[in-house]
């Protein structure tokens, strides 16, 4: 049974943005996310569990790109988001440098 036609992308912008949103933007939330963690906790056992949640992460963010009403909007959340958490990346560089 085909899906009805008034819950699908109706603009190929719109998919585009979409998918691109949920591939890369996805990504970058997920890997600046652990970024941020690694910089102000234990770095091993963040790279280590990074191998698994990441991943997770990643497939959840993908799934929420494709549950939004619009391409745009989701990218200016995961823009935020990656931009909120490389932030306390670098902060946590400044209180916790490596030795």
């Amino acid at each position: 049974m085909p899906a009805n036609p008034k819950y699908l992308t109706q603009s190929v912008g719109g998919r585009i943005l979409k998918i691109s949103a949920a591939i890369l933007g996805g990504y970058f939330v997920s890997v600046s996310f652990h970024l941020a963690l690694a910089s102000w906790f234990n770095r091993e056992n963040i790279v280590i569990t990074t191998a698994f949640t990441g991943f997770i992460l990643w497939v959840a963010l993908m799934i929420l790109a494709f549950l939004a009403k619009s391409g745009w909007k989701i990218w200016l959340y995961y823009l935020l988001l990656t931009g909120l958490f490389a932030g306390l990346a670098y902060l946590g560089q400044m209180v916790n440098p490596l030795t």
